[in-house]
């Protein structure tokens, strides 16, 4: 019964859509377009020279996540040991890790809404009941403390950078939620996929604030390697053993070669210049965006634009079929990301180059003029 909780992701399907069409114009899919570090291949073909296909200890490769912990070290001057670090397959594996240690079954995780929806997928999967708090721009999209005392959880999940809005928690707030959460004895677990991927405001870790929190990162969207799907989990020192433990059961150890891959990863120069690209692409996709679409707040991280749609539609599924059948657009509905009036937005991502974004721009001027 549980797997019929379970929504589709939408975005996916969209881009299967969008490959019928040669000319389409790629809004959806949230994947950079852009290649790692060089030094990556050369980590990559070094491991693949040396015959290095088999498993790792389930924690992953010491090596790597030594250099995990010396970038929190260099990016947010914590001191995490490498035995609290896990690589896993993906995210998707550090969140099913994450939930798996902080709830039982049928206890309660808080979400936002919108929020990115495996989320409460992998809550479904695991018996647990996801409770949705809204956000808005009235709230900066952040969830607060407010939002918490009106509801009964047992564990927080926030995004920051987010997707789909690409905003930021402020300090003053993120600081406040795990001081809440510590007090009344709520886990708290922090998706910070799109740190470095942050343009004006300063993207704070979790880890500056408490020692008790979990935190998720991974090489997909920064570093640019999402095929190789490799993330991580950094857990509280009690809880490293535990985890340990169920990642072994749940995939045994993360892909060998990817870590052996993202042992060059930390390129920074590189990657500034990476950040820089994204940021040019967030200045012209947000100011001529916004004006077809309000845009509810500037994001300031990640790569994504909450668009305002209403003055067309209040389906934004449906309209976003119009957009790709008629004019080979291709976005992602709002309703992929939660019930909160998400039926009036839409999502573009600006994860590909600002000639091919022009181009998506004209033909969107041109077809709503004479809708």
């Amino acid at each position: 019964m549980r797997y019929k909780k379970m929504s589709s992701f939408i975005v996916m399907d969209i881009v299967r859509e969008a490959q019928k069409y040669e000319d389409t114009i790629h809004f959806e899919i949230g994947q950079p377009d852009l290649n790692p570090t060089p030094k990556v291949k050369e980590s990559l073909a070094k491991a693949l020279n040396d015959d290095k296909f088999s498993y790792t200890e389930s924690l992953g490769l010491l090596e790597l996540r030594e250099k995990i912990a010396k970038h929190y070290k260099k990016e947010y001057n914590v001191d995490i040991e490498p035995s609290q670090i896990l690589l896993t397959p993906g995210t998707s594996g550090a969140f099913l890790i994450a939930y798996t240690l902080t709830l039982k079954h049928k206890q309660k995780l808080g979400l936002s809404d919108p929020s990115y929806p495996c989320y409460k997928n992998f809550a479904h999967m695991l018996d647990i009941e996801p409770v949705f708090m809204n956000i808005d721009k009235s709230c900066n999209y952040e969830l607060n403390v407010n939002h918490l005392k009106a509801n009964k959880i047992d564990a927080l999940q926030i995004s920051s950078p987010s997707n789909p809005t690409g905003n930021i928690y402020s300090e003053d707030n993120l600081k406040e939620l795990i001081e809440y959460c510590d007090k009344n004895s709520i886990a708290f677990i922090s998706d910070e996929l799109y740190h470095g991927l942050v343009y004006e405001k300063k993207a704070s870790s979790a880890l500056q604030y408490s020692s008790n929190v979990i935190v998720i990162n991974g090489f997909s969207k920064y570093y640019c390697m999402p095929g190789l799907r490799l993330g991580w989990i950094i857990v509280p020192k009690n809880l490293s053993r535990e985890a340990e433990i169920i990642a072994q059961n749940i995939f045994i150890s993360a892909p060998t070669l990817s870590q052996y891959a993202a042992l060059e990863a930390f390129d920074y120069e590189y990657l500034d210049s990476i950040k820089n690209t994204f940021k040019e692409r967030r200045d012209y996709l947000y100011n001529e965006l916004n004006e077809i679409f309000p845009i509810d707040a500037k994001p300031h991280g990640a790569f994504y634009l909450w668009a305002d749609v209403s003055k067309y539609t209040n389906d934004s599924f449906s309209f976003a079929k119009e957009l790709l059948e008629n004019i080979h657009i291709a976005t992602t509905p709002g309703i992929d990301f939660g019930s909160n009036n998400t039926n009036k937005y839409l999502r573009f991502a600006y994860t590909r180059d600002i000639k091919h974004m022009k181009e998506g721009i004209r033909r969107l001027k041109e077809y709503l003029k004479s809708r």
